[in-house]
């Protein structure tokens, strides 16, 4: 996978090249590329912002620099290839979700547009429609100085879906949100820690007990943390003893929905 990231920052992205993400580089799985924004300027003050049409606080960022970046990008790439998808950091996008870094994952071309400011001119996001597919996404439900802090989670979960980057792809699977669930507690060595002990069932050898263990503390942790991922999970296949495990966490099945009872606040009151 090719990823472009444009940024008035570039240093700001040298996490990338560290852990996982850094080794798929050198691997030769991810190929990604920073670009200063500043490059692509005429004046020589490098000028990349003004203010806003209609006043207001704040600055924002030029049209033109922007379109020249772009199109460096869109022109650098093999003939008759499919268009780069540019996503746009922004928190007017869609949610990023887990089911997103698996969609992205699939692409062989993504591009990161970094704002700052007040933003990036609408204007580059409509232009931008005839090169890329365009996606604004947002991080989540709060404001960042620019969009690198979004870029370097994003590329991060993104990238390790690509084959080849993480060791074990198993652990991919029960991961949090890979199933619409969060993930299960986990314990290691030593069995009793300053009179703490791991649960006995992990220790019990039956890896039947185990996994339903560990299912069971999916749903108890989500209705803990979580409730609304519970509101759109598929519960119309589940077995009896996941069924059993919810009712005593307060949700019945309805129409293959989780429903809470009146009254309940999602815990075991065992």
């Amino acid at each position: 996978m090719r990823i472009d990231v444009v940024s008035i920052f570039p240093e700001y992205l040298a996490p990338l090249e560290l852990s996982l993400i850094g080794k798929a580089r050198q691997d030769g799985i991810l190929d990604l590329r920073v670009h200063d924004l500043r490059s692509f300027t005429t004046d020589r003050h490098r000028t990349v912002d003004d203010t806003p049409y209609g006043g207001g606080a704040g600055m924002v960022m030029k049209p033109e620099p922007w379109a020249q970046a772009l199109s460096s990008i869109a022109d650098d790439r093999p003939e008759g290839s499919a268009r780069p998808v540019l996503i746009v950091p922004s928190p007017a996008g869609e949610r990023f979700t887990q089911a997103l870094a698996y969609e992205l994952a699939e692409q062989e071309h993504l591009a990161f547009a970094c704002g700052r400011y007040e933003g990036i001119d609408e204007r580059v996001i409509e232009w931008a429609r005839d090169h890329f597919e365009v996606r604004p996404v947002s991080l989540g439900d709060y404001v960042l100085n620019g969009g690198e802090v979004a870029v370097l989670a994003m590329v991060e979960a993104i990238g390790r879906l690509l084959p080849g980057v993480v060791g074990n792809p198993e652990s991919l699977v029960e991961e949090s949100h890979s199933d619409g669930l969060l993930e299960y507690p986990v314990y290691t060595k030593p069995s009793v820690w300053r009179d703490r002990e791991v649960p006995a069932v992990l220790l019990s050898g039956n890896h039947g007990r185990i996994a339903q263990w560990r299912r069971h503390e999916q749903f108890r942790r989500t209705a803990e943390r979580r409730p609304d991922l519970l509101e759109e999970f598929d519960a119309g296949k589940l077995p009896r003893a996941d069924r059993a495990e919810l009712q005593a966490l307060g949700y019945d099945v309805v129409d293959g929905r989780l429903r809470r009872r009146p009254g309940s606040e999602g815990s075991r009151q065992d």
